[in-house]
């Protein structure tokens, strides 16, 4: 189970990579099966170029199980922290998608208004690290700065990052990656909709019906093979 689960979670990193969710920077990771105060994470590379070799487990506070001399991300303290906080989450994304930026940086709240991002929550909450850190390099760097996004967090399913970026969490890391990939298409379609009149968004009910989809339903496992075949991946899941 844990060398099929390394093998989705690569499929994940390409997955991301080829969305456009990711580049050279971002990170997505998966709680260990076996250990729930542990998770999956790749050392510091690019995601398009992570390998099963790359995969390695840390604990909740950031320190690896096993220090084999690697790079770790400096920002694996978003993933733990949020895993610490919540322990129904089972996957985590982190991006700097640049259609969602804009909303970290303004007071225009980001809110639904498709039915595929419908996985980003009815609110999603905005992190500001210098509120209560002042003057840093923007970057998770420690436990300490994680816990307070996982607060800012709260219950909801995903969040923003001051001048950053976002973290999106999912029951599964098919509906993480599902997040990730329809939170920047939501955010280019809102941008499109304030511009042209009165947005609609969807409604919390329409939000709370659509997140009663198991995220392991076939409907789920249709989307992951479509994007693990465009990523030039074989079929995982």
């Amino acid at each position: 189970m844990l060398t099929d689960l390394i093998r989705d979670l690569v499929t994940a990193n390409r997955i991301l990579a080829h969305q456009g969710v990711v580049d050279a920077y971002g990170h997505v990771s998966v709680r260990h099966p076996d250990n729930p105060e542990w998770y999956l994470l790749s050392r510091s590379r690019s995601p398009e170029l992570v390998e099963p070799a790359d995969i390695k487990v840390y604990r909740l506070d950031g320190t690896p199980v096993e220090d084999d001399g690697h790079q770790p991300y400096l920002e694996r303290f978003i993933h733990g922290a949020i895993y610490e906080a919540r322990p129904d989450i089972r996957a985590v994304i982190h991006s700097h998608a640049g259609s969602v930026l804009p909303f970290t940086v303004c007071d225009a709240p980001l809110v639904p208004v498709i039915h595929t991002a419908s996985d980003m929550g009815h609110r999603v909450p905005l992190w500001d690290i210098h509120a209560k850190f002042g003057d840093t390099n923007l970057l998770v760097t420690c436990m300490e700065h994680g816990r307070d996004m996982a607060c800012c967090m709260g219950q909801n399913k995903s969040v923003l990052m001051r001048g950053h970026g976002f973290t999106t969490t999912g029951r599964s890391l098919v509906e993480a990656v599902k997040a990730a990939i329809y939170l920047p298409e939501n955010a280019r379609v809102l941008m499109q909709a304030m511009q042209m009149g009165k947005v609609i968004p969807l409604t919390q009910g329409e939000v709370e019906i659509r997140s009663r989809v198991d995220p392991d339903s076939p409907q789920m496992q249709r989307a992951w093979e479509y994007w693990s075949r465009r990523a030039g991946m074989a079929t995982g899941g």
